[in-house]
């Protein structure tokens, strides 16, 4: 659930820059305030989760270890910025202050992206079987 809403949301981030880039305002609005909810459930199911289970271990050695872990910390640290960027650059946006929206977007899009697709990412390296990989 955790991964697929995370995909779902970094899905919905290119769909809504493409929109803008377009120019299709309000497409563009509905699809990140679509963004915002699904990144939102998916925190809301992750803390569950991790309430209930806690941390899970990374037993896998070899190559795959340091990789994991530099994507991990990367991934933490920049998803701890995510929320206060991403309630800016949607209140700015959806309050009409569109030039301080657009300054805070260039940075919320690629860091929001980033956290979404190695999110992802450290679910599959986390939970894969090892032949998969």
């Amino acid at each position: 659930m955790n991964a697929t809403l995370n995909a779902l949301s970094g899905v919905l981030l290119l769909v809504g820059y493409v929109l803008i880039r377009k120019g299709r305002i309000q497409q563009h609005r509905r699809v990140m305030i679509a963004a915002f909810l699904t990144s939102s459930l998916f925190l809301v199911c992750y803390l569950t989760y991790h309430a209930q289970v806690g941390s899970v271990r990374f037993t896998r050695q070899g190559l795959v270890r340091p990789l994991y872990f530099s994507i991990l910390l990367t991934h933490v640290v920049l998803a701890a910025a995510v929320l206060p960027l991403a309630v800016v650059t949607l209140s700015r946006g959806l309050k009409g202050r569109y030039p301080r929206h657009r300054a805070i977007a260039r940075w919320t899009f690629p860091i929001w992206m980033y956290v979404s697709v190695t999110g992802v990412l450290v679910y599959v390296l986390l939970y894969q079987p090892t032949w998969l990989l």
